[in-house]
């Protein structure tokens, strides 16, 4: 590591609209106090956490780069200029944590080519979360993002993570857009064997929050609506 360098902070959030502090470690504090260089997706709700954090930070010291879908990859190059001047940074995701199902891993990456010191602080993730109440294998898993919207292609790929589950013992997870949620459980019924356990969970951390496993069959008679609920579904078939 280049010691004359500033640290990249991978900053964890909410996963909802809940108080900061009642999801977050004293430590995230700390390091938003003394940051005042972000990398962000988007830069209001990135000053609206910040201020939940720690509502007597100047806002007018904050800079901002922005990291979303819009940004060209010869930009990145330049997003880390603020660390090699001696700068302390943080990477700050929309939900959960930094480079988990999220677009902050190149930045990550660039910081370890650079001789950058990066520092991850603990917070939630609910691609975690919803592992650990799963009641699912956690010493063999897989993140496998989002399922494709064509339906062909999403059944091939429910049976494939269905079978990769029972052959490897392998707990598979995926994600998909929250308006979808109800047609995916609606799918799930219909393809996978009635054996396999599906966990559903649904709004993490908050008050409303529901994690529920049951077996295929089950979820079959099962009377829940997931719409516009952010939700992680987490299968595997003994």
């Amino acid at each position: 590591m280049n010691t004359n360098f500033g640290k990249l902070y991978l900053i964890p959030t909410r996963l909802g609209d809940n108080p900061p502090l009642e999801v977050l470690p004293i430590s995230v504090k700390k390091v938003i106090e003394s940051v005042d260089d972000y990398i962000v997706e988007n830069e209001k709700t990135a000053r609206r956490f910040i201020k939940r954090v720690n509502s007597r930070k100047q806002q007018s010291s904050l800079n901002f780069k922005l990291l979303n879908k819009y940004t060209q990859p010869e930009e990145l190059y330049g997003f880390l200029d603020a660390c090699k001047k001696g700068k302390a940074m943080g990477l700050l995701s929309e939900a959960g944590c930094p480079g988990i199902a999220d677009p902050g891993a190149e930045i990550v990456k660039l910081a370890h080519e650079a001789q950058i010191q990066v520092v991850p602080l603990v917070g939630p993730s609910s691609i975690v979360l919803a592992l650990m109440s799963s009641g699912m294998n956690g010493q063999n898993f897989a993140f496998n993002g989002y399922i494709p919207i064509d339906k062909p292609e999403r059944k091939a790929t429910l049976k494939r993570l269905e079978r990769l589950s029972h052959e490897h013992n392998q707990t598979q997870l995926f994600i998909e857009t929250p308006y979808r949620n109800n047609k995916v459980i609606e799918d799930i019924c219909a393809i996978l064997h009635p054996n396999t356990r599906v966990c559903i969970a649904c709004d993490i951390t908050l008050p409303s929050e529901y994690i529920k496993t049951m077996t295929v069959k089950e979820w079959k008679h099962a009377k829940v609506d997931l719409h516009k609920r952010p939700a992680i579904f987490v299968i595997h078939k003994d």
